[in-house]
């Protein structure tokens, strides 16, 4: 991705009264720093995808029984989401009066010390306690939205909200293929990982590699952000005569269609993702595919590259002339022909074996996903209109993450146990899943009808 290219887009996005500001250089200087915030999360949280069923395999937490791979793995994937919902609202909630910079960097510091010591863990409760800790101490997904939202408006957010899902893929991206490639070194470059610490921790090099990449934005952040809200001018918008708005207040419809969209939206995304590694590196025989963690992370990779992609290039195109509510039904009906696709393949490979054929399918999986990603920059910009107040765009940013969160937390656990289920007791020829998550698509296509055809008001005139 080309930074002179995003700086350049995001400077357009500004408006003026921000361009007018003591420093020019800063409106777009502080939208760059939230983009290399958000790539955090998803490198830290999906770097672990393309090695976690091969890691629960091999510290023998299943007995040997290949079958029952999904329901640890989709656990651990399922902890840091879990975690989150605890702590995500009051991390929106309190950037609300104290400020976005320290939130962000407490969440960096957490995301960092966790992947460290997910690297360093040997034992399933090790697993589970380093998870646990990424997902308490971060709350910066919800409090870079409401940075976003405080540096844009509604002639802008549009274009500002289409370079998020942008910058998320290229996170999708590096994630999975960094855990891939450097997953087991002492086996892939053995000429320069040969101590015994590395057979030991095969799986610490792209945890360490990870939480120094995330040490980079940190340092940036504590340099060169300057907080959003601002706490000492009376005619200020973020006055301290202004209050938060209690959240008695916050649960308005506007707030709650927005937000029952996107919890949804995120369970079955999550599911998805937690689906695919496992359902492509179980055997043939009990379903899958029986792809190794390398090309896993590289089947990641490309979905990542092809999504950020089709952001940059389609985004505002599609949204401009078919309008964001159609956008987010049309990503929402993508997920029905994605899921079908499994066992379809499933069956296919069983038979015939992996061919290009599904290659061909994979390769539409791919695109159908970046189809799915559009609808999360328009329901970003629903919520963000929905805030009943400005001085409450953290807490309505926290409410939606602690949702979402909560949904991504059961997503995962609750995909990946009903595929070894399916398997186990061979429902639907253990295909169960597939059609549970089928139906509970058609359900997110009825709730997406719900949006109105117009975007909220703004701040005030969304009750």
């Amino acid at each position: 991705m080309d930074d002179n290219r995003i700086i350049n887009e995001t400077a357009a996005l500004l408006p003026d009264k921000n361009r007018n500001s003591k420093s020019p250089a800063t409106p777009w200087l502080q939208i760059s720093i939230v983009l290399l915030l958000l790539i955090c999360e998803p490198i830290t949280g999906q770097s672990i995808y393309p090695y976690i069923n091969q890691l629960i395999s091999e510290l023998d937490i299943t007995g040997g029984d290949e079958r029952k791979v999904g329901y640890y793995a989709g656990l651990i994937e399922s902890l840091f989401f879990a975690t989150e919902a605890i702590t995500v609202f009051h991390w929106g909630r309190i950037s609300d009066y104290v400020g976005r910079k320290p939130i962000l960097l407490i969440g960096l510091f957490g995301s960092s010390l966790s992947m460290l010591c997910f690297g360093l863990s040997r034992t399933f409760w090790a697993l589970v306690l380093s998870r646990s800790l990424c997902g308490l101490l971060n709350g910066n997904i919800g409090v870079t939205k409401s940075v976003v939202g405080e540096l844009t408006d509604s002639t802008n957010r549009a274009q500002a909200f289409a370079l998020m899902p942008m910058v998320w893929a290229s996170g999708t991206t590096i994630g999975p293929m960094l855990g891939g490639t450097l997953s087991r070194p002492q086996e892939r470059f053995p000429h320069s990982f040969r101590g015994t610490f590395w057979k030991e921790y095969p799986y610490f090099l792209p945890c360490m590699f990870i939480s120094c990449l995330i040490f980079v934005p940190f340092v940036v952040t504590l340099v060169f952000f300057e907080e959003t809200v601002p706490k000492s001018k009376p005619s200020d918008a973020f006055s301290v005569e202004e209050p938060p708005v209690p959240l008695r207040k916050l649960l308005t419809f506007p707030v709650v269609v927005s937000v029952s969209n996107y919890m949804v939206m995120a369970f079955l995304n999550i599911a998805l993702i937690a689906l695919m590694p496992l359902f492509f590196a179980i055997p043939v025989k009990l379903g899958g595919l029986g792809f190794h963690p390398l090309l896993i992370g590289c089947i990641f990779g490309s979905y990542g590259i092809f999504t950020g992609l089709f952001q940059a290039l389609c985004f505002a195109k599609i949204t401009g002339c078919l309008g964001d509510r159609s956008a987010v039904i049309i990503g929402t009906w993508a997920y029905l022909p994605v899921f079908m696709a499994f066992p379809i393949m499933g069956i296919y490979a069983q038979r015939f074996g992996v061919t290009f054929v599904i290659w061909i399918i994979v390769a539409v999986i791919i695109v159908l996903m970046a189809v799915m990603d559009m609808a999360f920059g328009c329901i970003f910009m629903f919520i963000t209109a929905s805030a009943p107040a400005k001085r409450s765009l953290g807490a309505v940013n926290g409410l939606s993450q602690t949702t979402v969160s909560i949904a991504r937390a059961i997503g995962p656990a609750l995909s990946t146990s009903l595929f070894s289920l399916s398997v186990e007791q061979n429902l639907l020829g253990g295909h169960a899943v597939y059609f549970i998550l089928l139906f509970l698509s058609g359900l997110a296509l009825l709730l997406a009808a719900q949006l109105p055809h117009q975007m909220w008001e703004e701040h005030g005139d969304s009750t």
